[in-house]
């Protein structure tokens, strides 16, 4: 597979901190041909990689620029310079150069060469350091930073490495101690932050070898879903980002092509990287570029048919691209799992690998095929076999099926060993042979870290835990999720209707089927990261009479969009869509935001769209789900916990009454009607309002499709105005009620009166960014205080507007 030329400098291996580390400035910071510099104009700061454990949290670095016979000296605090760290692409060492950072088209490659020579970072000696007068972070910044890097193990390779082209020159030795402390890394940061474990621990090895071979980011590299991204993250100029991982405004918990050149396919999503890199590999052939695509997808993402539909396109466009199949033999998550680790890998499974991978034996084959096509007939067709049977034999069960989708299959290889993984992928990049290739790498889950290893359901997605003990730093709630009132209610419908039936796609634990599983196995199904297929299979189950419950997120129900309205709602099959994870999701952001269901859910003729206030009200719509057996339904509820309402006797609802809703508090002039979570918001409003003395109506919708048509008449004939609020986008709820108000002529004479007659609070008209779940309400404008303020803004009553949204006074 050709590759764009790659030199070689020479760079000695970077071991210790005792000589002072040349610098090299990027050049997309340099000014082109400048001939004088100043301490005002020196290039921004760079965080200094090569940190001595013991060293005093924050160095001083005295910075000497050298040009025009003129020099000049900058001190600056290394907090200071790790804002500007993720620009520095490139080092310079004493014997060579390792490496230049994209091209910038306004370059100068004179000016780069020369303050590469001239300028240098050293640490201020002792005395200079307390006599400097540079402005410092202020004293609880440092605090917080200290306490943060308290307990960080010593990484002193990791710390020179800033960018993949930093460990270019490192031997194998050096390669797997940066391997052991990459995830020492990792573990840490996950530590103090939270957020998915297991998956990156799996990839470290297979990370650093992909990063040592190929050049990205001109070489592509693109990662399944993103679970696995956080050593990629840490190699690519993010490191010092890590603690604001999942963060309001830090790195996002997936790839994100904002976040970084080396991100260049953005993911959240399953199964999605294989169309990505077959589109990027035939663009790449269509401009004449020489470049590599690698796309690195686990096997539970295999079960998605996007991923054959992918590689079918592959082997017939077959374009020059590499598939890395990360097989950790967990094909659902985070509880459904294999027990123990993945089985060991033999030697000679893995020196056959390097065999079939190697250059002499691919050109081989390609001539032979060449020739048996040229002569034809029998003789083809008999080297056909012999090739087929051979390859049978030789890479085991499975090489059969993706030879047959027109891949060249490599494997199965240690994911754990760097030399052999190494070795397969210079060996495949360098070969001349055209297509696609598939290279089955066999990885462990939690790699490295006993608990992980020894529990990959429970260190999948973890939140902040003590990495000696594996503990993890749950807040006692007083309630449980969502999830688990679901499928409690679940459980207590399935006692008394044998009927009910329950199907999620890979997601046991996430949708709290797998405790529906304990109870009932034999009516539970685990179809994989398949949610088309659950659909339809749901339908399926429908036709035959069972009442099945498809439990699915609702941003991920969107993949089975069509099943839903062409294989359930034409047909008015009675399958209950059981949305978890609906409108804002906090530290998941905008790729798992559940804010188009009812957008995409009430738009369709037959479905019946509801969603509970409460932990109460969702143990009611299970039982009113159960109950409607004449057309399809769904209800959606929110990521996190109840708010403590009483509950129905062991979670058995009560069906209500369908396209009903319900007044919870009366007031005048103003009336909020809220849908689903956001019904809470609205009561935490009304309680703001009345403090500037105002009472306000709160009514709970219940039902999207059917409307409750005689609440809303009663509504907005007794009220000035009436605000719709809800956790979703444009053409929801509020929507669904204006065109009500506008067909039923409850908007005539009023579009031109002083006070509107509705506004409509949903979420903006964007993708909202990750962050708490209190950060996210606040960019939305749903928080109690913004709808409130929308209170009084709408009666022209700004003083008190003002005042509810003015911050706390110290």
């Amino acid at each position: 597979m050709n590759s764009s030329h790659t030199r070689s400098h020479g760079l000695p291996h970077l071991r210790g901190h005792s000589a002072p580390l040349p610098i090299a400035i990027p050049h997309h910071l340099i000014t082109p041909r400048r001939t004088t510099t100043s301490s005002s104009s020196l290039p921004p700061p760079f965080h200094f990689p090569a940190l001595h454990p013991e060293s005093p949290p924050f160095l001083h670095f005295i910075w000497t620029l050298k040009t025009a016979g003129s020099s000049s000296c900058c001190c600056l605090e290394e907090d200071e310079q790790r804002q500007r760290a993720m620009a520095l692409s490139a080092f310079s060492a004493p014997r060579g150069f390792l490496g230049v950072p994209p091209q910038d088209p306004h370059f100068t490659p004179a000016v780069e060469l020369h303050v590469h020579k001239q300028l240098q970072a050293r640490p201020l000696k002792p005395k200079r350091r307390r006599s400097s007068s540079c402005v410092s972070a202020s004293l609880s910044e440092r605090e917080r930073e200290a306490e943060y890097y308290s307990q960080r193990p010593p990484t002193p390779l990791l710390d020179t490495i800033n960018y993949p082209v930093h460990m270019k020159n490192l031997s194998a030795k050096e390669l797997r101690q940066l391997a052991d402390e990459l995830r020492s890394d990792v573990i840490f940061h996950v530590s103090k932050t939270g957020g998915h474990l297991g998956s990156s621990l799996g990839v470290v090895e297979l990370t650093v070898a992909l990063h040592y071979v190929f050049n990205a980011p001109q070489d592509r590299i693109l990662w399944d879903v993103g679970h696995q991204t956080y050593p990629h993250k840490i190699l690519t100029g993010r490191r010092d980002k890590m603690p604001t991982m999942r963060q309001t405004n830090g790195l996002a918990g997936f790839t994100k092509r904002a976040e970084s050149e080396y991100d260049c396919f953005g993911t959240g999503h399953s199964s999605t990287t294989i169309s990505a890199a077959l589109g990027m590999a035939v663009g790449r052939d269509l401009k004449g570029g020489k470049n590599n695509v690698v796309a690195v997808i686990g096997d539970g993402a295999m079960t998605a048919g996007q991923a054959y539909e992918a590689m079918n396109n592959a082997g017939y466009l077959d374009s020059d691209m590499i598939v890395i199949l990360n097989d950790n033999k967990q094909v659902s998550l985070p509880t459904a799992t294999l027990d123990g680790p993945a089985p060991p890998v033999g030697a000679l499974s893995g020196a056959l690998s390097k065999l079939q991978s190697s250059r002499p034996l691919r050109e081989l084959r390609e001539v032979a095929k060449g020739v048996t096509k040229q002569i034809g007939g029998s003789v083809h067709e008999l080297a056909s076999k012999v090739d087929e049977y051979a390859r049978g034999m030789i890479s085991g069960r499975g090489s059969t099926l993706f030879e047959e989708l027109g891949l060249y299959y490599i494997g199965p290889v240690d994911g754990h060993n760097i030399e052999d993984l190494i070795a397969i992928l210079n060996d495949v990049k360098s070969t001349n042979t055209t297509g696609p290739v598939l290279i089955h790498v066999i990885t462990e889950k939690g790699r490295g870290y006993p608990y992980a290893e020894r529990a990959a359901d429970k260190y999948h997605g973890v939140a902040k835990f003590d990495p000696a003990t594996g503990k993890q730093f749950k807040t006692p709630a007083k309630t449980q999720s969502y999830t688990n009132y679901f499928a409690e209610a679940l459980i207590a419908e399935a006692e008394q209707d044998s009927k009910i039936v329950a199907i999620h796609a890979a997601m046991g634990g996430g949708t709290g089927l797998n405790y529906f599983h304990r109870r009932f196995p034999s009516r539970c199904f685990d179809v994989g990261i398949a949610e088309q297929h659950a659909v339809t299979f749901a339908a399926g189950l429908a036709c035959e009479g069972l009442k099945p419950f498809c439990a699915i997120y609702s941003s991920f129900l969107q993949r089975g969009y069509d099943q839903v309205a062409h294989d359930v709602d034409l047909q008015k099959l009675p399958v209950r869509f059981a949305m978890d994870r609906a409108g804002l999701v906090g530290a998941d952001g905008p790729t798992h935001c559940g804010a188009f269901d009812v957008t995409y859910m009430a738009c369709l003729p037959n479905m019946v769209v509801m969603a509970p206030s409460d932990e109460a009200e969702l143990c009611h719509m299970v039982a009113t789900a159960a109950a409607i057996d004449d057309r399809p339904s769904c209800f959606r509820y929110p990521r996190g916990n109840g708010i403590g309402v009483p509950l129905p006797p062991n979670y058995k609802g009560v069906p209500l009454e369908v396209g009903k809703g319900r007044i919870l508090m009366e007031g005048d002039r103003v009336a909020l009607l809220g849908y689903g979570s956001a019904v809470q918001n609205c009561l935490a409003a009304a309680s703001l309002v009345e403090q500037h003395g105002l009472k306000v109506t709160v009514a709970d919708a219940r039902f999207c499709k059917p409307l409750d048509h005689a609440l809303i008449r009663s509504l907005t004939r007794s009220h000035e105005v009436l605000i719709t609020v809800e956790e979703g986008s444009i053409g929801g709820f509020g929507s669904h009620v204006a065109q009500f108000m506008a067909l039923d002529g409850l908007l005539d004479g009023k579009l031109k009166a002083q006070i509107p007659p509705i506004s409509i609070a949903r979420l903006r008209y964007a993708y909202i960014d990750h962050g708490s779940p209190a950060d996210q309400l606040a960019m939305a404008g749903l928080t109690p205080s913004h709808i409130a303020a929308t209170v009084f803004n709408i009666l022209g009553q700004n003083r008190e507007a003002l005042a509810i949204m003015a911050p706390p006074s110290a």
